[in-house]
């Protein structure tokens, strides 16, 4: 781990594989079980940074290949780099591009060398090798950069999966020797679709090549939830324990905390911001969607006990900003979603801390599965 990095393990669940722990970055430390807001281009859509920090954000995640392409990463060093540029000061994470080679796959192709993508902007052609996801991270300046990894629709064929995981684990040993910056730790991904053995095989591979973090890529991109959790089982026991443990892209809260059971220490998703533009916000009882006429005169607020600002409204008038067009719903909504997942993984935290993680899993699926609502959330949620 480079020398301004360090992730020390306080404590594991004593009935679970759920672990407290803190990573220390160059821009500070976060303490784990973590979730970091989705800023794709350097801002989570309609907040502004006090608004995030606010929540209790600690780490923040913004993608590679959208900020090259627009500014592109030569404006953002210039302009300060990722933390200057954004005005945040805290930890930022930043995703190497590998899952559009999966979500713009119409537009994209990959060979050895590199993936070549139109640019969903103005049709220029953009490739992005090993090498160059880590120079752009480079020039962006985060904290923990993503080593470029090749991503597959699932399922799959399996000739097709096995091919994308060696792919993937031959571009991390390219981005591990690009590496230049000693203030900038990498991450490996793990790959190998709904084939328990690929991804054992993946993650034994990529422990060799000694990364300071380990991600678990490639899932909520049509599985069932089940299936996401089976693979986290076979996969998880094989990574580093003396190093953080990301599960990229998840998720549903129930998908949270059922991945921190399984040990995962940090997670990125777009659900609360953009559930929240669309007027459904995260309780402790499950979903509310307030587009509902029911939630008309409803003068109470989202959670009696939540300190964010939108809580400190009625549902009735929160209701009544969606309905009249009004800007500031979505922006109150994705404030409470975001401030409601930065709690639940804090509770998660203390609960771990205290050997009682399986009773506050259960207390919080429990609330969840009393809602008519609950089901109707998506498990796949492209960024």
């Amino acid at each position: 781990m480079p020398p301004s990095f360090s992730f020390q393990l306080q404590h594991t669940d004593a009935n679970s594989a759920a672990r407290r722990s803190t990573f220390v970055t160059p821009h500070g430390p976060v303490e784990m079980p973590a979730f970091m807001p989705v800023g794709t281009l350097g801002s989570v859509k309609g907040l502004e940074i006090e608004q995030i920090r606010g929540s209790g954000a600690q780490m923040v995640l913004s993608n590679t290949y959208h900020l090259a392409l627009r500014p592109g990463e030569d404006v953002v060093a210039e302009l300060g780099g990722l933390h200057g540029f954004m005005g945040w000061d805290g930890p930022i994470l930043t995703d190497s591009g590998g899952f559009q080679i999966f979500s713009l796959a119409h537009m994209s192709k990959v060979n050895e060398q590199e993936a070549v993508f139109r640019s969903h902007i103005d049709g220029r052609l953009l490739a992005i090798s090993p090498e160059r996801a880590v120079a752009i991270q480079e020039a962006l300046g985060s904290d923990v950069a993503m080593v470029l990894d090749h991503v597959v629709e699932l399922p799959n064929v399996p000739e097709v999966v096995r091919d994308a995981m060696d792919r993937t684990i031959r571009w991390a040993a390219r981005c591990r020797d690009a590496a230049r910056r000693s203030d900038q730790a990498q991450f490996a991904i793990v790959q190998g679709g709904l084939d328990a053995d690929l991804r054992v095989e993946c993650a034994d591979q990529l422990k060799k090549l000694d990364f300071p973090g380990y991600a678990v890529g490639g899932l909520s991109v049509g599985e069932a939830p089940s299936e996401m959790y089976r693979i986290l089982d076979a996969t998880v026991p094989q990574l580093p324990v003396d190093r953080p443990r990301y599960l990229m892209g998840v998720g549903r809260p129930e998908d949270l905390l059922e991945a921190v059971a399984r040990g995962i220490d940090l997670f990125d998703c777009v659900m609360p911001t953009r559930n929240g533009r669309n007027a459904m916000a995260f309780t402790d009882a499950g979903p509310i969607r307030l587009r509902n006429l029911k939630f008309e005169r409803d003068p109470r607020p989202l959670e009696e006990n939540c300190p964010c600002p939108a809580c400190r409204r009625s549902r009735g008038y929160l209701r009544h900003l969606f309905m009249a067009g009004e800007m500031l719903g979505p922006i109150l909504l994705s404030i409470h979603n975001l401030t409601y997942y930065q709690r639940l993984l804090a509770g998660a935290r203390e609960a771990i801390a205290a050997d009682r993680f399986a009773a506050y899993r259960a207390e919080k699926m429990s609330g969840w599965s009393t809602s008519a609502d609950s089901d109707a959330i998506p498990h796949t949620i492209e960024p």
